[in-house]
């Protein structure tokens, strides 16, 4: 799936990386706890949070993944999307509820990934 396509799905507000909303991501995690984020595969992945800290730009790189999706109206402060920014992150905003922006990315294509078994 395109990260356009994300952007559009999830009538989201681009936060930096505009250059790259046609880049592809084959994967998704829904997460605001990132030792979780850790567990999972990474594969061209967006990360979906309502977490806004530098965090979770650094989780995001160590997994490389290319798009975070700030969900429920969370807008990051302007250091994390400097962060994410300069790590060539895609960042998005969206009203939508974690659960909601997740279920529509599924219904529309976009895996759930794999979990790394301990």
């Amino acid at each position: 799936m395109k990260i356009r396509t994300i952007l559009e799905l999830l009538d989201a507000k681009v936060l930096c990386g505009e250059d790259k909303l046609d880049g592809a991501v084959h994967s998704a995690c829904g997460c605001d706890m990132m030792c979780d984020v850790l567990a999972f595969v990474k594969e061209q992945a967006v990360l979906v949070t309502g977490l806004c800290n530098p965090q979770v730009v650094r989780t995001a790189v160590m997994m490389d993944m290319r798009c975070i999706v700030f969900v429920r109206g969370k807008m990051p402060p302007a250091d994390v999307i400097a962060l994410a920014d300069d790590a060539g992150l895609v960042v998005l905003a969206t009203n939508e509820r974690m659960y909601t922006a997740c279920g529509k990315l599924y219904a529309n294509g976009l895996a759930g990934g794999e979990v790394i078994n301990e």
